[in-house]
């Protein structure tokens, strides 16, 4: 009434001019542009917690898959038969007609087997002293033995039917590494038994019979003719339906020896993978909670950045407040410039982490595998981290009253 009789307008209260998202980011970025040293060295601290969650998930990831790509090549329906005390006894042995037993059994693929030739060595040449016999055994091996175990040739041939009348040998990845032969000729030759025999071929890694890789092999009757070669076996491998494995293991040791099956040891191979995953995995969970330490170091880290940001712009948050800037648009500021802080760090820990899981995993010959969800998570991490470092000092910058930050100054 009284404002309409003088004629005069009425005055609207000012309110404070609303900061889009573009402006909430560039306010907090400008924050972090000012102090770039400090920015640095507090993202690093992020970075290096992220990077190795990142690095160790990725490493395991890769390894895993490694591992199902060669159960998924090699199956897990193979079985070993060794004699029980073989490790303390390098001369025991299996009864002669294990393979024919065994092929017996309904459900068996296919069946082979190895023959320890004791007393017998492999040297590059005569020169070698008899001592250094790089712990490289002689193998006498029925032709079938890499149809079963699924094994692969990494140069030359296997052992053939014509050519095992003759001395030629075949040697496991890790023999012929130590040897020093890495390709195959006529010309190649090794000293077996004071007698040279002529390299045919380099059998390629074989994980489900790691122990075939320091080996040396040659034909059943080869073994027998030059070296005295008694013909039983000590080892045989079983490849059987992939239904009917847990079934044939339980008869298999009776089965070779059924006067005395408790002298023979029935295994799986895989199995051994599996307990090596399942040992990776608690190595894993290991180094993720030492990256989760160096996480929350770098989350400190922020904290503190942030709480000297605050002491240090208490001019600038009262100019601020004074020009109308709300408290929850001063508390919005240094949120988001904590994030963004928190963003950098985890930015870069992702992309060492990868780097890292990439380089590693190039040594051993993997495939690069990293979840989806670790990147996820770790960026995740990184904001999350951010807003509860940035939280307490973005309050206590919110609650300066213009009039106490100005004249601080």
């Amino acid at each position: 009434m009284r404002a309409a009789a003088t004629g005069r307008p009425k005055r609207r209260a000012l309110r404070p001019a609303r900061l889009g998202a573009t402006d909430v980011v560039r306010v907090g970025a400008a924050g972090l542009r000012a102090r770039r040293m400090r920015v640095f060295l507090s993202a690093l601290g992020i970075t290096i917690g992220i990077a190795a969650m990142i690095s160790v998930v990725g490493i395991s990831a890769s390894s895993r898959a490694d591992l199902d790509r060669k159960l998924a090549q090699f199956g897990t329906n193979m079985l070993t038969a060794v004699p029980a005390n073989a490790a303390t006894d390098p001369g025991a042995v299996l009864p002669d007609p294990a393979v024919q037993m065994v092929d017996r059994i309904e459900p068996v693929e296919s069946v082979s087997a190895i023959g320890r030739v004791p007393g017998a060595a492999v040297y590059r040449n005569e020169h070698i002293p008899a001592a250094e016999t790089s712990s490289i055994g002689v193998y006498a091996t029925r032709l079938d033995l890499p149809d079963t175990i699924r094994s692969t040739m990494a140069a030359g041939h296997w052992l053939t039917e014509p050519g095992v009348r003759f001395p030629i040998v075949v040697l496991g990845a890790q023999a012929a590494k130590s040897l020093g032969i890495d390709t195959v000729t006529m010309q190649t030759q090794v000293v077996l038994g004071h007698r040279r025999f002529t390299v045919v071929g380099i059998m390629a890694p074989a994980p489900l019979a790691a122990d075939l890789d320091l080996a040396a092999f040659v034909g059943w009757s080869t073994a027998q003719r030059y070296l005295g070669f008694s013909g039983h076996p000590t080892g045989v491998y079983v490849r059987v339906r992939p239904d009917a494995v847990v079934a044939v293991r339980a008869v298999l040791a009776r089965t070779i020896n059924p006067a005395a099956p408790e002298q023979v040891r029935a295994t799986r191979p895989s199995d051994l993978l599996a307990a090596q995953a399942l040992t990776d995995q608690a190595f894993t969970g290991l180094m993720l909670g030492l990256g989760a330490v160096a996480l929350l170091v770098g989350g400190i880290g922020v904290a503190n950045t942030m709480v000297i940001s605050v002491l240090e712009r208490r001019s600038e948050i009262g100019l601020r407040r004074a020009l109308g800037a709300t408290r929850g648009q001063i508390r919005l500021q240094f949120l988001v410039e904590s994030l963004l802080l928190s963003a950098l760090g985890g930015l870069g820990g992702v992309l060492f982490g990868v780097l890292t899981t990439t380089g590693y995993t190039a040594t051993r010959h993997w495939l690069v595998f990293v979840p989806p969800w670790a990147t996820l998570g770790g960026l995740a991490a990184t904001l999350a981290v951010g807003a509860v470092a940035g939280l307490y000092p973005a309050v206590r910058a919110a609650r300066l009253a213009p009039t106490q930050a100005l004249s601080s100054t």
